[in-house]
């Protein structure tokens, strides 16, 4: 059925830029001004959360943008206390765009008399009074079972592989993708497929949590430069040793492209004086002036995905067809050019 409401926005304070981009981007498309709606998102002395709604959302379709990065908790408190507010002010339909799906790493049971966190998320996400889910490169994608509403789950190796095609152009034959472990060989070949280069990984052993202790690379990586493929970077001591052994092992150089830049502790400082001439990463999570002075970190953004996404879901579109390298090409207008 056609959409009857114009789609309406709302951002908490985790990424406060990339909702501001999304409803850009969404004006373009509408050819209509879309802003976000007028609420105040702050904190007592005590530091309980409190919003308030300036606009009427009575039957009104609501899109929540807020990351759940770090602070976790105070993300996703403020995520939970803005759909009590939009459910109990009579909303529609309420659509939780979480960019970064904090938790997303406590998936399972590794040990006896541990959470599952990420199960727990999805039950408060669900009980707050959310509708629906979009978010982007699950760090599990079984996560999209923990709910019993729908869940959209975009990719950014379609978007990574208009990058890496503009920025290695003439030199496609000369790449080689790597999945810094066994796990994420799923995620690496995607971009491989996407882009026609050759696999290889690096196998990871660790003596303990925390620590690498030993590190081989499965393929000849000899004369090939190398771009290792991820979707969560958080202190960079994992990728940064990496890209330490493709260079041992003859890669003429090392770009990294991950979806989801953590970036905590001494990450930035480790990226700056590693052997990585690139590292790529969405604005998933907002970064401010973290970045500065890193001038081998770059930023790719995700705000044309997602409102094309959002537009899709209002109209009761596929959504799937984001995945499409294709169907982002006039998203991204001229960003990439192919060819």
């Amino acid at each position: 059925m056609p959409a009857i409401t114009e789609p309406k926005l709302i951002s908490g304070n985790a990424n406060m830029a990339l909702a501001k981009g999304i409803a850009r981007r969404m004006s373009v498309h509408r050819g209509m001004s879309v802003g976000l709606v007028d609420a105040r998102v702050e904190r007592f002395n005590d530091q309980e959360i409190f919003v308030e709604v300036f606009e009427n959302v009575r039957g009104e379709d609501m899109y929540v943008i807020q990351p759940t990065s770090n602070p976790a908790n105070d993300n996703l408190m403020e995520l939970l206390i803005m759909v009590d507010a939009l459910r109990r002010s009579s909303a529609a339909r309420i659509t939780a765009v979480i960019p970064y799906f904090g938790y997303a790493r406590q998936d399972r049971r590794a040990k006896a008399r541990t959470p599952i966190s990420a199960k727990l998320v999805a039950n408060l996400i669900e009980t707050a009074g959310v509708d629906r889910v979009l978010t982007l490169d699950l760090h599990a994608a079984q996560i999209q079972g923990f709910f019993d509403i729908p869940v959209d789950n975009l990719y950014a190796s379609p978007v990574f592989a208009l990058d890496i095609e503009h920025h290695f152009r003439g030199r496609m034959d000369d790449l080689m993708v790597v999945s810094p472990d066994v796990g994420g060989v799923a995620r690496a070949r995607e971009i491989a497929k996407r882009i026609n280069a050759p696999l290889a990984i690096v196998d990871k052993r660790r003596e303990k949590a925390g620590e690498v202790a030993e590190m081989t690379v499965i393929g000849n990586v000899q004369g090939k430069a190398c771009i290792i493929v991820d979707d969560i970077c958080d202190t960079a001591g994992t990728l940064c040793k990496a890209a330490e052994v493709l260079m041992e092992n003859g890669a003429t150089e090392v770009h990294s492209y991950i979806t989801h830049g953590v970036l905590s502790g001494p990450a930035i400082e480790r990226v700056k004086n590693s052997v990585m001439k690139s590292l790529v990463i969405t604005d998933s999570i907002e970064q401010g002036e973290k970045l500065k002075g890193a001038p081998n970190i770059r930023v790719v953004p995700t705000a044309p995905m997602f409102a094309q996404a959002i537009l899709n879901i209002w109209n009761g579109t596929s959504v799937s067809s984001l995945f499409e390298t294709e169907t982002l090409v006039p998203i991204y207008e001229g960003m990439y050019q192919r060819g």
